[in-house]
């Protein structure tokens, strides 16, 4: 199912039962390398101030909360194995560290089950349970830096259909709220409309739910619109990077920022992808932009031998690093060798092997001439560089946001 459609089923129906949340509800992303995962990896949490004593209340919570997950999760997909997490008390160090692992690295239902025991926290396990792991992730995950999505839902008889929405609509909403609004639009590429058969409409991310608001009212839309609701999530804020000191302290399944020197220049294999392998003091790992990031590949294919890169992105099962963006720290010199002008100055040819060179035009030969060394113009800054929104990971922090928080 929509994880994010059922927390806002899950809300309404609390509201109509006059129970009110406190806060925002919370859409927290998880490791995107993690193998048993949805596929943008996220889990909901929301915060509700119930008095402890008041067991009334708190059992219509859990009452509401388990029943839609039952009747609307898929569960004859074999990969849907819901979770559910009750805690109430403070957010413990321990349980922050927790989320952190659930960003960085693999947990498994077990891990999430011996902390849970240890705060008291009440889990709920349906078929493998393993949603319990996110769960638990998204209640204890501390936000330092944030964003906020608006999401809107269609009605059920509108799934699987095309989506009636004014394109026009959009740019002019792009237009309007940018840089406040981002990843809405990548040239005729709408980005805020799914491209699957999931309950929801149209989600736009942004940086206050002011701005949301406006960019809502702005796009215009000929179908129904069920409901929406704002989440306050860590979506683009590379939560999931950690800095590498050395490559060779790198593992798979986990994101990172690492930087190096390139050890070969670049190259295209079957497919479009473009691989080269990054070097430090410490070892080397075979680093790739792949082909779905599009004109972002024609960036990776004027490194050469020898530029000073910074690379942001995560490993895979294959060992592979999968680039979200670079920083080019140090461009190495390009050299080219022309062979020498003759007086007359026609270019010269070469006389043979060790005999230097002879002119055409007026026969002079020159046994001790050699090529002349050329430093190419580099078509490239020292900067960063980003791939294009239709391929950026979730919790990819864009240039804009780095931008507007004088991130470096």
């Amino acid at each position: 199912m929509c994880t994010t459609y059922l927390g806002w089923k899950i809300i309404e129906e609390l509201k109509e039962n006059k129970i009110e949340i406190d806060g925002f509800p919370r859409l927290i992303r998880l490791n995107p390398f993690v193998r048993f995962k949805t596929r943008g990896n996220g889990a909901v949490s929301f915060r509700i101030a119930i008095d402890e004593k008041d067991t009334e209340k708190i059992d219509l919570v859990k009452k509401i909360v388990l029943k839609n997950i039952k009747e609307l999760s898929e569960l004859d997909c074999e990969n849907t194995n819901p979770g559910v997490v009750f805690y109430i008390g403070d957010i413990t160090e321990e349980m922050i560290n927790y989320s952190m692992k659930a960003i960085h690295s693999i947990l498994t239902i077990e891990d999430a089950e011996k902390l849970s025991n240890k705060i008291n926290a009440e889990i709920y396990k349906i078929k493998k349970g393993r949603g319990i792991i996110g769960s638990l992730a998204a209640i204890s995950c501390h936000l330092n830096d944030f964003t906020y999505e608006i999401l809107t839902y269609r009605s059920s008889k509108n799934y699987g259909k095309k989506r009636k929405i004014n394109k026009k609509s959009i740019y002019k909403m792009d237009e309007k709220t940018y840089p406040l609004t981002f990843e809405n639009i990548d040239g005729k590429y709408i980005a805020i409309e799914p491209h699957t058969s999931c309950p929801i409409l149209y989600g736009i991310r942004g940086e206050n739910m002011d701005i949301l608001k406006i960019a809502k009212d702005i796009v215009e839309v000929e179908e129904e619109i069920k409901g929406s609701i704002i989440y306050k999530t860590n979506q683009h804020t590379d939560i999931h990077i950690q800095k590498a000191d050395k490559i060779s302290n790198m593992e798979k399944y986990s994101c990172y920022s690492v930087s190096g020197y390139l050890k070969n220049d670049p190259h295209i294999i079957e497919g479009g992808h473009v691989f080269f392998t990054l070097k430090d003091e410490s070892g080397e790992i075979e680093a790739a932009a792949y082909e779905p990031t599009k004109n972002f590949r024609k960036i990776i294919k004027k490194l050469i031998k020898g530029d000073q890169i910074k690379l942001f992105g995560g490993i895979g099962c294959g060992g592979t690093f999968n680039i979200e963006k670079i920083k080019i720290l140090d461009l190495n010199k390009k050299i080219k060798y022309e062979n020498p002008k003759c007086h007359c100055g026609k270019k010269m040819t070469s006389a043979g092997l060790n005999k230097g060179f002879k002119c055409k035009k007026c026969g002079f030969k020159d046994p001790n001439g050699k090529k002349i060394a050329i430093e190419e113009e580099r078509d490239l800054e020292e900067k960063f560089y980003e791939t294009p929104v239709m391929a950026r990971r979730h919790l990819a922090k864009p240039l804009i946001r780095m931008k507007n928080l004088n991130d470096n």
